[in-house]
């Protein structure tokens, strides 16, 4: 079982706009990465990044929170550079159905496993049409949580019936947004937050979105708020990764030729 990341790219995002308390003049490079978990039982990418389209999926946004991109190399020319046996890969498990987690999937042919929630959430809202494009003609894996908390968090989802990749129900920023907590067999462990914060501020600070920011971009912000202290509270035990923040991914290896065998 191992870890990689795929980064597709990044978005220029100024400090003020990411969490409560940044500065206009810090700008951020916000980070479009997918990870890919290697499993015995068959692989798993979290999140897809950008797509092929990524012009035309930006163009989908609201002109105030359009921003100047650097698109590099989508998920699926990265697999294919590396030889990657296709075989392998059980699909794609977003956190959430907005375009910058789910453009890749414009070239992936593979699974989406989304939960119920988040795959209503993707086809009333606006900020769904991106994902209602690229997942056309997908097969569409829905997982059911079950009644059990894990970290605090009310509902999971065991993947490979292990512990080594638990999906939580985390809510707040979309209805069904996910956290996926993946336990390597070293022992080092990992909270994938998607976007419960965008930079990680929002748990070492609990430096939430602006407010304005909040009301556009949070289905419940009381929610949000108790995802991160949840979060916080044992961030010191794990690896936290909000899916924007470039430097949260430091130590994940990229993605090698030599790390598809096997």
């Amino acid at each position: 079982m191992a870890l990689y990341q795929l980064p597709t790219g990044t978005y220029d995002v100024r400090a003020w706009f990411a969490f409560k308390g940044g500065s206009f003049r810090d700008k951020r490079r916000f980070a479009a990465t997918a990870v890919l978990v290697r499993h015995p039982q068959g692989d798993l990418l979290i999140d897809a990044g950008f797509g092929a389209d990524v012009a035309a999926h930006m163009r989908t946004q609201p002109w105030f929170a359009r921003a100047p991109y650097h698109a590099t190399s989508t998920v699926n020319d990265q697999l294919d550079a590396v030889g990657y046996d296709r075989e392998r890969l059980s699909g794609v498990l977003v956190t959430h159905a907005h375009w910058d987690h789910v453009g890749g999937l414009d070239q992936l042919r593979v699974p989406v496993w989304i939960n119920p929630s988040e795959l209503r959430y993707a086809a009333e809202d606006r900020d769904g049409r991106v994902f209602q494009a690229v997942s056309k003609e997908r097969e569409i894996h829905q997982y059911q949580f079950e009644d059990k908390p894990y970290l605090g968090f009310p509902a999971s989802y065991d993947v490979y019936g292990d512990g080594s990749v638990v999906v939580a129900l985390a809510g707040g920023h979309t209805t069904g947004s996910v956290i996926v907590f993946v336990t390597l067999p070293t022992g080092k462990r990992y909270a994938f937050i998607g976007d419960l914060t965008w930079q990680l501020e929002g748990v070492t600070r609990l430096a939430e979105r602006p407010l304005l920011l909040r009301k556009l971009a949070d289905s419940d912000e009381e929610q949000v708020r108790e995802g991160l202290r949840r979060i916080a509270s044992f961030a010191g035990r794990m690896q936290v990764v909000p899916a924007h923040d470039l430097g949260s991914y430091e130590g994940i290896p990229l993605l090698s030729p030599g790390s598809t065998s096997g």
